[in-house]
């Protein structure tokens, strides 16, 4: 997918797309956590709720932030440890393409 799934909403709705926006560069800012942390955290919480194009997404922008392979294999050990082996097979499907 190359369009933005939330274009839908930008192109309807500019306030709620921005106020989505804004809470995004809110929790994905450099603070106590680094981005690359964080962004590593929500992929794991898509990986326990079942989104595999969030895991795919969530990987790339881990990539991109500098987080390695094995910094994503070994936030799935946790995920795994926490939410089971069904967020392992969701990882699995979105990291595909990935690795």
């Amino acid at each position: 997918m190359n369009q933005n799934p939330l274009d839908v909403i930008k192109n309807n709705d500019d306030a709620l797309f921005n106020n989505v926006l804004s809470g995004r560069k809110l929790a994905f800012q450099d603070g106590a956590l680094s981005a690359k942390h964080k962004i590593l955290i929500a992929l794991a919480l898509d990986a326990a709720h079942g989104s595999s194009t969030g895991v795919k997404s969530l990987a790339k922008q881990a990539l991109d932030a500098g987080a390695t392979k094995e910094e994503i294999l070994e936030t799935l050990r946790v995920t795994l440890y926490i939410s089971g082996v069904g967020s392992v097979y969701t990882a699995a499907y979105g990291l595909n393409e990935i690795f």
